[in-house]
């Protein structure tokens, strides 16, 4: 058994809106001291002689890790653990664990959400009722924005990993057609069932993002790919803001090449007034901010899997381990 004595929560607030239970968590360590945001000049004063620490957004750099002397564990609360060194971690002996698949059915219930409002031109009719149209209309109904049905359209996932492949199979109830994108690691070989990314892009009426960023993945929907998506696509992004370049994005749906787009990640996070995809002139977006993995019962998925990778490194069984 790894004895363990206290634990450092750095930016509680992302997680919980004092709408979970805390309980096991709080029981998994002797002493926790939790904050609900931590800034940068803070992180040292407020690790101390923590062994473990658990980040959501908080970054850990090879500085801050190599400062805590007693630090042996690092609890990402997200499966992303771009914020964390984990090369360096890895040097000093720190394990590093992330929580998975806590927020499937969320993350799947939104991209459907953000699909439905684009192709039902749900925010179009809601604005229309509040500006008094259906008021003042001459007969029972609104028909002035073009209603599409998502039975029969073709959806090009790219990334099959958990979120992909469940997005998948509610995408199939709905009677769309799956592409799937060729794995984007160079390591991997050609998959028969798998369609390359290019001639997906091409091919399909919706686009789905389910990849992880990377120095690969950065910017994968640049302007180049944008304008290999069939006229009238639709863009789905519930991943990372970085796999998408927002500047040419903008551009292609003021052009109408694109028929909408549905993001749910900007980068930065929280993305300047001045973000492209803020500006109040773009047609037929429909922006979220970043609450996709947000239904309370992912949260609370969040804090089981941190309290049992606490207990998993304590009884010298670590898991969901970052290598």
């Amino acid at each position: 058994m790894s004895h363990l004595q206290r634990g450092v929560f750095l930016d509680l607030a992302t997680v919980d809106r004092d709408d979970l239970d805390l309980t096991e968590l709080r029981a998994s360590l002797p002493e926790w001291s939790f904050h609900e945001h931590t800034e940068a000049d803070q992180r040292l004063g407020r690790i101390g002689d923590a062994e473990v620490i658990v980040t959501n957004k908080v970054e850990l750099d090879a500085e801050v890790l190599a400062a805590a002397p007693r630090l042996r564990l690092v609890c990402a609360a997200a499966t992303g653990t771009n914020n964390i060194d984990v090369e360096a971690a890895r040097r000093l002996g720190i394990v590093v664990s992330n929580a998975r698949d806590y927020a499937t059915d969320s993350v799947v219930q939104h991209v459907f959400a953000l699909l439905l409002t684009l192709v039902t031109q749900l925010d179009a009719y809601r604005a229309d009722i509040r500006a008094g149209r259906w008021s003042a209309s001459d007969q029972f109904c609104l028909l002035d924005h073009p209603i599409g049905t998502v039975a029969g359209m073709r959806l090009g996932i790219i990334g099959w990993g958990v979120l992909g492949r469940a997005t998948a199979r509610v995408a199939e109830a709905f009677g769309m057609e799956v592409l799937v994108a060729e794995s984007l690691k160079t390591d991997r070989a050609a998959q028969e069932d798998r369609v390359p990314l290019e001639r997906l892009l091409g091919q399909c009426d919706v686009i789905s993002l389910h990849c992880p960023l990377t120095a690969t993945t950065r910017h994968l929907i640049d302007d180049a790919a944008l304008r290999q998506i069939r006229p009238g696509g639709l863009l789905l992004n519930t991943a990372r803001g970085g796999l998408v370049d927002p500047e040419a994005l903008a551009r292609h749906l003021r052009s109408g090449h694109l028929g909408g787009a549905g993001i749910d990640v900007l980068e930065p996070e929280p993305p300047p007034a001045d973000h492209p995809l803020l500006a109040d002139d773009i047609p037929n977006l429909v922006l979220t901010p970043h609450t996709a993995w947000a239904a309370r019962t992912a949260r609370q998925r969040v804090i089981d899997e941190v309290t049992a990778n606490i207990h998993g490194y304590a009884s010298d069984q670590p898991r969901n381990l970052v290598e």
